[in-house]
């Protein structure tokens, strides 16, 4: 089982989905994947079309967990788009405060993802903050990928994120930079090229993903109408994306 989450401060980025579409490419190739989502704004959880209020979200089993209640975290599982999901929902935004006084409080997470060893990963979709949510969802990881968006605000918030990642890895001395994956990318734009060239400056080529996630109107569709890019249009630019960018992801772990 790898753990990894999908984190950048900047919101916006393609973390959804990135998440949602690298999870269905791994489903395609028979890999058995879990996403949850960590992030109250429940992005996630809406995009696969789960759009009633959640009564049961991983905010009650993160609760219980907190406060010595017996639980786990598949009491809320769901599936939708065919994928399995811990949703999020709105209630997620008072976590902060309930757990501000637990002990341990980093390590929840973790402890409700340790029995799920029959997933081959779990994907976690992260806040835009270094929020305890955030910090949870680090400590419980073997790696944390960045979806960044090819302009210079966005690459400020990696340069932000990367320093208090540094802190995070004093508390799961185990979790790694697997890369940034370039989205919302035109090779014609200057500025799209001159952030690639900056990250490949300051990083090693290497922790750059070859596969860039180009422009396309239809992975925004398929997220309004509550499906990943493979179930809405296999034939579109964004499937071909992410079908690249999955193989990609897997050659990293050979």
């Amino acid at each position: 089982m790898k753990v990894i989450s999908i984190a950048n401060f900047k919101g916006g980025v393609g973390k959804t989905t990135t998440a949602i579409n690298l999870a269905a490419g791994l489903k395609n190739l028979g890999k058995k994947v879990l996403l949850i989502d960590v992030d109250p704004q429940a992005n996630l959880t809406q995009s696969l079309g789960v759009t009633e209020d959640i009564k049961n979200s991983i905010y009650e089993v993160l609760r219980k967990e907190a406060f010595g209640e017996k639980t786990s975290i598949t009491d809320v599982l769901i599936t939708a788009s065919g994928l399995d999901v811990i949703p999020s929902s709105l209630d997620l935004a008072g976590a902060e405060l309930e757990l501000a006084s637990v002990y341990g409080r980093e390590q929840i997470l973790s402890q409700l993802i340790a029995p799920l060893t029959a997933y081959d990963y779990i994907l976690i979709d992260c806040p835009p903050s270094m929020s305890m949510l955030t910090i949870n969802a680090l400590v419980s990881s073997d790696f944390v990928l960045i979806p960044l968006q090819a302009e210079f605000l966005p690459l400020k918030g990696v340069r932000s994120f990367l320093n208090h990642f540094k802190l995070v890895k004093k508390l799961n001395k185990r979790i790694k930079l697997l890369g940034f994956v370039l989205t919302k990318y035109d090779e014609r734009k200057k500025m799209n090229r001159q952030v690639r060239e900056e990250l490949e400056k300051e990083f090693s080529e290497n922790m750059i993903f070859k596969t860039h996630i180009r422009s396309n109107i239809a992975l925004a569709n398929a997220q309004e109408k509550g499906m990943d890019i493979f179930t809405y249009d296999k034939n579109t630019n964004g499937a071909k994306d992410y079908s690249e960018l999955t193989s990609e992801f897997l050659s990293k772990f050979n």
